[in-house]
């Protein structure tokens, strides 16, 4: 074949795939357990606000959990109004030091907080759904709001409501978000996931998701299970203080491709 075809042809494939190429690019920020007491705390929040602000092509930043120390309204805003910042919408799921629901911030008063400070987020519950540049993203809940701890726990209202997204959006591509990460580098009792087999046995069940991405154990961690690639990042307040910029590509034939960064922030000078 003549050389020139043999380019013309490869250059035609390769428009060819890029055609049915899916790609979104977005920032992972895990337990930042802000405190209206530590003004440290705010600090490398404001830096880390700042650095990804730097980020170029950057389609939303995911706060997964632990956003506060502890469970108070007052923490809360302050948080927000410095995740508002960001110049690219976030969104925020919520972990077991976020609620306490006999101390007066449940769930439902935790996300009101968040829609009273920032009118672009209009969750109401802590399961819920977004799409981004043709992906799935699927927020599930595992913290316990009356008596909150490190072991996770999803209740079997949003195990059905997770498989009942999962067959929706079968024929999509689905990233999910949750606090309590199903698999680690290193196992844990006490952060573990209660019902994490038949979690397990659900995601078996699909073979729409790319990925699972938690935070929690403050650790760094990615593993491959059954084609489902699981993403544990370090807290905000680990030395260095990083996030996690996550590039997901899929291309019609192929298997999606997962890219990670940590990112380390870049803190204001003493």
């Amino acid at each position: 074949m003549n050389k020139n075809l043999i380019i013309t042809f490869l250059v035609f494939l390769f428009m060819q795939c890029a055609a049915f190429a899916e790609i979104v690019k977005f920032i992972q920020v895990t337990d930042v357990h802000y405190s209206s007491d530590e003004e440290y705390r705010g600090k490398v929040l404001d830096a880390a606000v700042q650095t990804i602000n730097k980020e170029k092509g950057v389609s939303f930043v995911m706060f997964t959990g632990d956003n506060i120390d502890k469970p108070n309204e007052k923490a809360l805003v302050e948080f927000v109004h410095k995740a508002n910042k960001l110049k690219v919408p976030y969104y925020i799921l919520i972990g077991n030091h976020d609620v306490y629901k006999n101390g007066g911030l449940s769930k439902a008063r935790y996300l009101e907080v968040v829609r009273e400070n920032n009118i672009f987020f209009r969750q109401r519950k802590p399961n819920y759904v977004f799409k981004k540049n043709g992906f799935v993203f699927i927020v599930a809940d595992g913290a316990k709001e009356v008596i909150p701890g490190a072991v996770g726990y999803f209740k079997e209202n949003t195990m059905k409501w997770l498989a009942k997204q999962l067959n929706k959006y079968k024929r999509r591509n689905v990233i999910i978000f949750q606090h309590y990460p199903l698999i680690m580098v290193k196992e844990s009792a006490s952060h573990r996931v209660y019902n994490k087999d038949e979690y397990l046995e659900l995601l078996d069940k699909h073979d729409n998701v790319v990925s699972v991405i938690a935070g929690h154990i403050h650790k760094n961690g990615e593993i491959m299970r059954n084609g489902v690639y699981h993403i544990t990042s370090p807290s905000l307040l680990n030395d260095p203080h990083t996030y996690k910029v996550i590039t997901i590509s899929t291309t019609k034939g192929f298997s999606p491709m997962v890219y990670t960064e940590l990112k380390e922030v870049e803190m204001p000078q003493k």
